[in-house]
């Protein structure tokens, strides 16, 4: 399964990669702005941490998942359990 996760800390960008290992999951993280985001490709979900990202990033973000009909899950916090909240729930049979 292939995550692409927006928004959330600079600082813990390895943990979220490390914590989409322990799932079998392949993430991509974009903390900042950044011109891959344009096109993220083609993910299996779409992770929103609506609490530290900028509202372009949203716009850019929600544009592409509706565009090719991805998945989404939002969680205003940027933390790691709420990540594993997420994980727990859309790739339960990956773990």
């Amino acid at each position: 399964m292939s995550v692409v996760i927006v928004g959330g800390n600079e600082c813990m960008v390895r943990r979220y990669e490390d914590l989409c290992r322990e799932y079998s999951c392949k993430a991509k993280v974009f903390a900042k702005p950044d011109r891959g985001m344009q096109n993220f490709g083609n993910p299996d979900l779409l992770v929103l941490f609506t609490g530290t990202m900028s509202h372009k990033m949203l716009s850019i973000a929600m544009g592409q998942a509706k565009k090719k009909n991805i998945p989404v899950a939002h969680s205003a916090t940027s933390s790691v359990s709420a990540l594993k909240n997420i994980l727990d729930i859309h790739a339960k049979g990956e773990k």
